[in-house]
């Protein structure tokens, strides 16, 4: 790791309450509402960084093991102009602020940029500028491409909203403000969160402007914010989406998401709009194309790429619903009792309540979340298991996405996710996609670890077989009553010796 010497000294911080400890990270709901939230942050404006041809660079001795991709990982790159982009092997490689540097280094503990980070960085921070549509693996860095984009875009000296970050759910919104906050813990950089709460906030009319350079919240309450006139477009350098493809669908917030773009639109012509997300499907692909400048550039990370080879998959047939929840009682909870934190998602509230009641009448500790909880109520859930007062959560898909934390090894999927589909439709499909950002829970940043799928009837068996088929892969069998089939596949994704 880059020594903090080499760091010049960094303006003093001004945030409103201490960064949050290196693992801690948060996430949240689809409720669409307001907070008061606020506090501050800090970073400077970069300065452009001269270019010259698109590649990878790995120069270090000694590469980061939480950053780096898979050596076989494959980047597809499709670039728009006549702009040259040459890699930042290190950080250094951007010309940042000697502020925005100290806080990778010191806070972020970060050594040099991971391959997506490598290459789309230039592209985010070099003139002219041009819109990003980029694709990549759950945990390969992409949330420090563009927090570190927004940061390094934002004059400090001007109190007014610069960059805008929309999420999908508040808690990946409270966790993208956190990581922010830390990253630019040395520059002077203001921040707010615009998402849903439960206490009894200031009327949006009430409220004074939006002078924080940055705001990152859920798009129902940014969208009330613009339509009061609170929060203002007129000098927004840089629109991010995180997880576009959710924000973007058909089912999704597209229409959130439009109105604000056009908000934008209406006052200013020459904001950066950046899409990142670990899928996209071919429908969203063409949407994002038709919305973002024509001249945009494209990353993508080929299909094959996502299908999470660094987290071992297993599957378990299990007899009834009994059967289901005496796998997880005697056989992955005693044999992985040590292995770290265990998420366990399933399909519906109702199933999430009746895990939870089962695993605490048989005296286990456990913790469930799900979109029926109020705010505070999810927030401190979230807060004790990353804190790691809780070591296994019961979860609906509300945490599937963006989840980051690292100390999760096992994943248990005691339902397999479905897409909604109408009742009298006759063959379910499992969500590929939502199976991808589930099995992203475990292994973070290159960790190791294994996921196990609960096959109770056909119906799982023939949503197992398409997901399978989709990425290409078969998920080994672990006999539901073997003490050594378990061992064994603990054992093989590194979490037993």
């Amino acid at each position: 790791m880059a020594e903090p010497s080499t760091v010049a000294a960094a303006a003093a911080a001004t945030t409103a309450a201490d960064p949050p400890p290196p693992v801690t990270k948060r996430w949240a709901d689809e409720a669409d509402e307001e907070t008061e939230a606020s506090a501050t942050a800090t970073a400077t404006e970069a300065a452009s960084v001269n270019l010259d041809s698109l590649k990878i660079e790995d120069n270090d001795e000694n590469p980061p093991k939480l950053l780096d991709d898979p050596d076989d990982s494959s980047i597809q790159k499709v670039t728009s102009g006549e702009t040259p982009y040459t890699s930042a092997a290190k950080f250094e490689d951007l010309n940042l602020s000697p502020e925005l540097l100290k806080g990778l280094y010191v806070e972020m503990k970060f050594q040099k940029p991971s391959k997506i980070q490598a290459i789309s960085l230039p592209m985010i921070l070099n003139p002219p500028h041009r819109d990003l549509i980029a694709q990549a693996h759950n945990g390969s860095g992409k949330t420090t491409c563009f927090v570190l984009g927004m940061l390094s875009r934002v004059d400090p000296k001007v109190q007014a909203p610069q960059a805008l970050c929309v999420c999908p759910t508040r808690e990946l919104a409270n966790q993208n403000i956190e990581v922010l906050r830390k990253m630019g813990k040395y520059t002077g950089i203001a921040s707010e969160c615009a998402v849903p709460t439960d206490s009894n906030a200031l009327s949006i009319a009430k409220r004074a402007p939006i002078m924080a350079q940055v705001v990152i919240g859920t798009p129902g309450t940014i969208k009330k914010w613009m339509s009061f006139k609170k929060l203002g477009a007129a000098r927004l350098k840089i629109l991010v989406f995180d997880e576009a493809d959710q924000m973007l669908a058909e089912d999704g917030f597209k229409d959130d998401s439009l109105r604000i773009m056009k908000e934008i639109e209406k006052v200013n012509s020459n904001c950066q709009v950046l899409l990142f997300s670990a899928t996209f499907n071919d429908t969203v692909k063409n949407f994002v194309s038709r919305t973002v400048k024509e001249d945009h550039n494209k990353l993508f990370v080929k299909k094959e790429e996502l299908s999470l080879d660094a987290v071992k998959q297993y599957k378990v047939y299990c007899s009834d619903e009994l059967a289901k929840i005496e796998v997880i009682k005697d056989y992955i909870f005693e044999i992985g009792e040590n292995v770290g934190q265990t998420i366990i998602f399933v399909r519906t509230r109702n199933s999430a309540q009746m895990l939870h009641k089962s695993l605490v009448d048989m005296g286990y500790e456990v913790t469930s979340i799900q979109g029926a909880l109020g705010h505070d109520e999810r927030e401190k859930i979230v807060k004790e298991f990353r804190d790691g007062l809780t070591q296994v959560l019961i979860s609906t898909d509300l945490l599937a996405r963006g989840f980051d934390q690292q100390q999760v090894n096992l994943v248990i999927n005691y339902d397999l996710p479905m897409k909604h589909t109408a009742s009298y439709t006759r063959e379910p499909e499992p969500d590929c996609e939502v199976y991808l950002h589930r099995v992203g829970r475990a292994g973070r940043f290159g960790r190791k670890g294994a996921v196990f799928n609960l096959i109770c009837d056909q119906k799982d068996e023939r949503l197992m077989s398409k997901i399978e088929n989709h990425f290409g892969t078969r998920v080994a069998e672990v006999r539901a009553q073997s003490v050594e089939d378990y061992k064994g596949a603990l054992k093989e994704a590194g979490l037993l010796q």
